[in-house]
């Protein structure tokens, strides 16, 4: 059973077709998703959290179909998933354990379990010692792993990251990819981003987008393959990724 299984996926994000004609098929693991700006990678992890409706195409998440027909079941399905969108909202005046708390409780997990689940889940993103501090108090890079911690905190067979590493230094970066692994193990991590060196560091697989379409699928080392010297980049992964686009643009030959 694939985590994630699209079939000729079209998403609007306004009027703008941001995602078209989709194919795809996730298991566990860490999956980077990439791509220029633009190229969708927002408007997808919308539609897979079940925040955006697709206008046609085939979705199942987690083994349920979520479109074309099937209905499904939307509500269990977003009690088993972790999102943390690029902006996200929280009550300032709540702790951080009060906002993991309460995202616990808006995922109806059961109500013995939400204490222990939100401490380990704080532990993980290294906010022990600021768990009883108030969310407005927090910088930018201790929001962001807030906001990864209540993600977690359902243990999810499904996460969902937009922009994980953003505010966030050197050794919280390191810290925030093992985690991922650690996930990864067993559930099916999708993160978004624009920093390549994550995706090479991080992530078991790439997904890479160009304007709503995808342009390559493999694993992260076969990203560093496929770029030569003459192409865009500091780094084999970086030059892998400009070779692709320009290919998928007609830019050079594929």
């Amino acid at each position: 059973m694939w985590n994630v299984h699209a079939e000729a996926l079209r998403v609007r994000a306004g009027r703008r077709l941001a995602v078209d004609g989709l194919d795809l098929a996730l298991g566990p693991g860490v999956h980077g998703l990439l791509g220029p700006n633009g190229a969708g990678k927002t408007t997808l992890m919308r539609a897979l959290a079940t925040v955006l409706r697709p206008e046609s195409g085939r979705l199942a998440l987690l083994g349920t179909a979520v479109t074309g027909g099937g209905g499904g079941d939307l509500r269990g399905v977003r009690r088993t998933l972790g999102y943390l969108p690029q902006h996200f909202g929280y009550y300032p005046r709540f702790t951080v354990r009060e906002f993991v708390e309460y995202m616990a409780w808006l995922k109806e997990m059961p109500r013995r379990d939400i204490p222990g689940a939100v401490q380990r889940a704080v532990d993980r993103v290294g906010l022990t010692a600021r768990a009883d501090a108030r969310m407005k108090t927090l910088s930018g890079g201790m929001l962001r792993r807030a906001g990864i911690a209540q993600a977690i905190v359902n243990d999810p067979g499904l996460l969902l990251l937009d922009e994980p590493t953003v505010g966030l230094d050197v050794e919280q970066r390191i810290a925030l990819r093992a985690l991922l692994r650690d996930v990864g193990a067993d559930s099916c991590v999708v993160v978004s981003t624009h920093l390549v060196e994550d995706v090479a560091a991080a992530c078991t697989g790439v997904v890479l987008l160009d304007e709503g379409r995808l342009v390559w699928r493999g694993p992260a080392t076969g990203l560093a393959e496929r770029g030569g010297c003459g192409d865009a980049g500091d780094s084999a992964t970086e030059r892998g990724y400009s070779a692709l686009l320009r290919a998928h643009r007609g830019q050079v030959p594929a």
